[in-house]
């Protein structure tokens, strides 16, 4: 096996590193790769769920339930949280997790089906905890709007989180859900370099193209806001004013930030992600990191997970904060209401 740090077209990943629940493990012979051929090819599965409300018990989210019509993600993002969460499906958490992506095909009626529940009171959902609910795939299948245009036919309340500029598709059902003050989309922006966006996020929207989707659907009444995640100590962490002002000139209306967080086998993933993109930055990125994690690349704790803790962190919170306020941006957003929560009678020909 060769030494040498491999790189593989459009891909966050270079390699599948044992499952940790697995005793078998495939190991592919990175000598035979030729970096001038096309990538591994993305594989679509069908994922049988019965359910697609999962309630959320981290008081680190605002949300507590949420909804996720993909598991894993084609964007390829080197630092993604949620590729260990692969590991249940019995993949990897490296190249499995944005080439082998489980399709919920059945969930606009699942979910149809647990709204219409009579235990359910129209709680705030997010979309989506995990994976992307605007990864590439979803222009073609449109799974993602079909579970948006029954939650605005309930006028169920809905946090998104997305890199991608095709959430400006759904611009009319975020505003008319946005009319009862039960939507909110959060654009994550890591990085106004495209460059490093490249490498880092190498299928997702672009610096631009995610502030005009701030701006559109700003323009069309829905609330829109920056999520600046993951903050990677020196890597980005010092775009964080640059990001604010611009997000909040496109039309943004709030702001946060995460943390960086690399739990299980992400640890492995990610500093093999820095040897082959920035090995100059390499100790000095991970020294910061453990800074923050009291010594550890990874704290699982609530609250000090998605923020961090010590003087770095600290350094963190108030360059965010000094930068939000002289970009104009409030220290706090609305929650969503549920006050407008309906359950449709009878059969319903769609609003829109």
């Amino acid at each position: 096996m060769s030494s040498a740090p491999i790189q593989i077209r459009g891909r966050g990943a270079a390699e599948n590193p044992p499952n940790r629940f697995e005793r078998i493990e495939v190991v592919a012979d990175m000598d035979a790769y030729d970096p001038d051929e096309p990538g591994p090819r993305t594989v679509f599965l069908r994922d049988p769920a019965r359910t697609l409300i999962v309630k959320n018990d981290s008081p680190d989210v605002s949300f507590d339930y949420g909804i996720n019509p993909y598991r894993g993600c084609e964007h390829g993002c080197a630092y993604c949280f949620a590729r260990p969460t692969h590991e249940y499906l019995g993949f990897s958490a490296g190249l499995d997790f944005e080439t082998r992506i489980l399709v919920k095909e059945d969930a606009p009626e699942i979910l149809r089906r647990e709204l219409s529940a009579r235990g359910w009171k129209g709680d705030a959902v997010g979309l989506s905890g995990v994976t992307d609910p605007y990864q590439p795939v979803e222009r073609k299948l449109g799974l993602t709007r079909r579970c948006v245009e029954v939650l605005a036919e309930f006028r169920n309340p809905v946090a998104v989180i997305t890199k991608s500029h095709t959430v400006t598709r759904d611009a009319d059902l975020y505003a008319e859900l946005a009319r009862h003050d039960a939507a909110k989309v959060f654009i994550s922006i890591t990085t106004l370099d495209p460059e490093l966006q490249r490498v880092m996020e190498p299928r997702a929207s672009t610096p631009a193209r995610r502030l005009e989707a701030i701006a559109q659907l700003a323009e069309a009444g829905v609330p829109a806001g920056v999520l600046i995640g993951p903050v990677i100590p020196g890597l980005n962490d010092h775009e964080i004013p640059a990001i604010l002002a611009e997000s909040a000139g496109a039309g943004a209306s709030f702001a946060t930030y995460v943390a960086l967080r690399l739990p299980h086998g992400l640890k492995e993933l990610f500093t093999s992600w820095l040897e082959r993109h920035y090995p100059d930055r390499r100790d000095k990125v991970l020294n910061r990191i453990r800074e923050m994690r009291g010594g550890e690349l990874y704290d699982s704790r609530f609250h000090a997970r998605g923020r961090g803790e010590g003087v770095y962190a600290d350094h963190l919170e108030s360059l965010f904060r000094v930068a939000r306020r002289k970009a104009g941006l409030p220290e706090r957003f609305e929650p969503l209401s549920s006050a407008a929560f309906r359950k449709p009678a009878g059969p319903q020909l769609g609003l829109f």
